[in-house]
This record gives C-alpha cells, structure tokens and sequence, in this order.
C-alpha cells in the first residue's frame, strides 16, 4: 500500500480554484490514487447520471471507505479539496468544473493545458487555472465526447459536442492544432434571456423593442446579422419567445442552443456523419423536412449553405413570421451573404432571379455587434425592399449612433430612428399594433440621408 507524504507547501488563493494552480504532489498523489480505485471499483456512468449533491454523497462515502481501508487522515480542508478533485476528475470537467458552473462566464477558452482564458461582461481575461498536462486535457475531451458517441484522434481531430447543460464545445488536437489541445466553450445561461432583459442591458431602446415584437407578432420575415459572440442567437431567442403560444413552432438547428420553453415548439439537430463518413443529417436536409411538420414558424439558428435556398423557398411560400441568422458584418453584407448562399445550392439562376426571391422573402434585417468595450448592440434595425430599377434597398428604421469613446475605452452614443416609416405600419394597424405619432421621428436632423438608404 503506497505511503502518502505531505508536502506543506503553502497553496496560493484562487478566484476560482486553488487546487488547480500550482501541482501538490501530496494531493496530485492521492487523487490519482483514489480516481484509479473509483475507476475500477465503482460504477461512474451511474454517479455521473446523479445530480451534484447525491454524487458528491456517494464519492464522499467511497473515499471515506478507501481511506479507512488504507488508515489515510488528511485534514479537513484538504479532504475537501480531495473529494472535490475527485469528483472534477472522475465525473466532471476537471479544472474547468468550476469555470463552467460561473454563471457570469459565457466562454471559455484552453489554449493548451497551462493557458485558460474567459470572457465575463464581454471582455476575454486569463483565469489562474490549470491542467496538469496535455494527457490531462485529453482526457476532459475524451469525457465530454465519449457519452456522445463522438471520437477524436489523428484521424478525426476536430469534434463538435455539447454538454449536459447544453454549452456548445469545440476541441482541437495535434497535429492540426500545433500549441496542443484547444477547447472552446459557449456557454449558456441557465434562464434564456428575454426582450426586457436586453433592452435592461442597453441592446435597444423600449421603442425598438416594441418595433421587433411588432415584426414577430406581424410575422415579418426577420434575419439576424452579426459576428462571433454579437449576440444573435441570443437575441433569436428572445425574439422567439415573443411568438403567440397558439402557433407551431419548427427550431432546426446546426447545434441546439435555443431553448424557447413553450408549448407546440419541436426542434430538431443536424447530424455530422460517423466515423466512417455517413449517416449525416444537414440543416437543408432538415429545412426541407420541416415543410412537411405543418410549421407555423421556421426558425433555423443560423444559415451558413445551401440551406438558405430552401429557407428563402419557404419564406416565398407561406410560412411568413420565420426568423433566422447568418454571420455578417452588415445589413448589405448579410444580403450579399444569402446571395453566395443561393449560389452554393447549385441553382443556376441569373444574380436578378436570386435578388427577387431575397427580397420577396426578408422584411427586415437586425445587424447586432459586439462593441471593443464588450457591450453587445444592436446598430441597424433595416427593412428590406424593392427600389428603382428592381435593385434592392436597404433603409435603416432604426440605428445605433457613436459619439465617443472615454478613458476605459466606453462607447457612448445613442440609438434613433431614422425618420423613415416601415413598410408594414398599415398591417401593424389591422391587427391592434399602434405607434406613437413621433415614434419613427430621428432624436436629431439627419443629414447622413444617402447612409439611411443603400442600394444593392
């Protein structure tokens, strides 16, 4: 029975955790110890189905036993690190556990095993956390890809997966990756967020919140633009919760993340293929699909192929009030965008024929952006329409306006409206929506007229 010996080397204070900054070998000892006999003698698929507090009684009850069998004491502050250690290691997410249960955290980042980042509040900061080698990154990969059926090795060393709380993961290892396993995490919150939540963080204004319920509730075809991490999936979520309860809702997703907690709502994942290269599901394969569930709603968490065809095709055809989005920097750049998309289909049609069934199918374009000081805004809320000569408009209804930037690097500016009247106020009407005479009015002159209008 091997002999533990303490080392009394004092350990630093962590925000998050202490136990994984700097290697204890007395401690490192006995969870390797312990997690090779629970690993043998116990059966962890099960403790790893128990919620946190049951299987933290059932490891505490098994270590209690080894240590016991072995006349093992530790203090109490280091048992507790123990069985922590041991249930990050044995049926969690090792040093990372405790970053992923950090409700402020929406990413996180491993750039090898001794270089972790996240992003709080928008802003990526280092975290003083630590795996203990790459073999110890590994492992944490092949943990969260193996209940999934998924694999990662030479062969395939790129794996999509998601955790049980559905945050979104992404692993990469050598030899594509040349600094050692990268992991990337999205996480999620726990209670999605809705319109009145955003608006409380400054993504729009209560007048622009009320325009974008309008487009839902008026079922306007609305595509959300934006970049990594601007926030569209996140604002697809609110807007979707604004959907009324008597429709059938149709999520289609590459990667499930939205969570829309209502009644007559099905969603349904794209599928990779397997190991062997088959078995794969697309999202147009899906789109396709879903014509066929009798949708009140498609919304497809964001078009990146082929697919937006078939999602224009079924926007052309009935199914009004789908909502969808697509990585762009800009409301032309998003059309521009959908137009390559339709391309990629393999459809052989004339750049005239693609711009009328863009334009037949979107009403509105919501460009988000995720600003250098970290705040996520929404700068355009712009509809789309047929202008002179059968070219496609682009006129901003509303937009978000810099004015400066102060010493911590805030940006300060204003949202208005731009002064042009939406296309949809008369239908708005029919249905009870109503505004304010002065609602579309800008907060200023404008004088940027050729900037409210843009012409592709």
């Amino acid at each position: 029975m091997p002999l533990f010996q303490r080392n009394n080397k004092e350990e630093p204070k962590d925000n998050y955790r202490s136990d994984y900054i700097v290697s204890n070998s007395y401690i490192d000892e006995l969870v390797e110890h312990y997690k090779s006999r629970l690993l043998t003698e116990v059966n962890l698929e099960q403790l790893t189905s128990l919620h946190d507090a049951d299987k933290r009684l059932k490891i505490e009850r098994f270590i209690n036993q080894f240590m016991t069998e072995e006349k093992v004491v530790i203090p109490r502050h280091d048992k507790e690190t123990l069985l922590t250690r041991l249930i990050d290691e044995s049926v969690g997410f090792g040093p990372i556990e405790s970053l992923l249960k950090d409700d402020e955290i929406t990413e996180i980042l491993v750039n090898g095993p001794k270089e972790i980042y996240v992003e709080k509040y928008g802003k990526l900061e280092q975290v003083d956390v630590a795996f203990k080698d790459e073999a110890h990154v590994r492992h944490i990969v092949d943990r969260v890809v193996a209940p999934l059926g998924r694999r990662i090795d030479e062969s395939s060393p790129m794996v999509d997966a998601r955790l049980p709380d559905g945050s979104r993961v992404n692993a990469v290892i050598s030899p594509i990756s040349l600094g050692g396993t990268i992991i990337s995490i999205r996480k999620f919150r726990k209670t999605p967020f809705i319109m009145d939540d955003l608006q409380k963080y400054g993504t729009f204004t209560s007048d622009m919140s009320k325009f974008l319920q309008a487009l839902v509730k008026g079922k306007m075809n609305v595509l959300i633009s934006g970049g990594t991490g601007s926030g569209k999936t996140t604002l697809l979520n609110a807007l979707a919760k604004v959907i009324p309860l008597n429709e059938r809702v149709i999520t289609i997703e590459d990667s499930a993340e939205l969570r829309l907690g209502r009644k007559n709502a099905v969603g349904m994942e794209a599928r990779p293929p397997n190991v062997e290269g088959e078995g794969e599901i697309s999202i147009r394969q899906l789109v396709k699909n879903s014509l066929r569930m009798r949708p009140d709603r498609i919304i497809v968490g964001e078009v990146r192929g082929a697919e937006a065809f078939d999602m224009l095709q079924a926007m052309n055809t009935g199914h009004e009030g789908s909502l969808t989005t697509v990585h762009s920097n800009t409301p032309t750049d998003a059309i521009n965008r959908v137009e390559g998309m339709v391309v990629m289909a393999g459809m052989n049609l004339p750049t005239h024929i693609i711009r009328e069934y863009i334009v037949g199918a979107l009403d509105y374009i919501v460009q988000v952006q995720r600003l250098s000081d970290g705040t996520r805004k929404i700068m355009n809320i712009a509809e789309v329409e047929v202008g002179k000569d059968n070219k496609i408009e682009v006129r901003d209804i509303f937009r978000f306006k810099r004015t400066a930037v102060d010493e911590q690097g805030m940006i300060h500016g204003y949202y208005t409206a731009t002064g042009i009247r939406p296309k949809c106020i008369e239908l708005m009407e029919t249905l009870g929506i109503t505004f304010r005479t002065d609602f579309f009015e800008p907060e200023g002159e404008i004088t940027d007229e050729l900037n409210r209008v843009r012409t592709l």
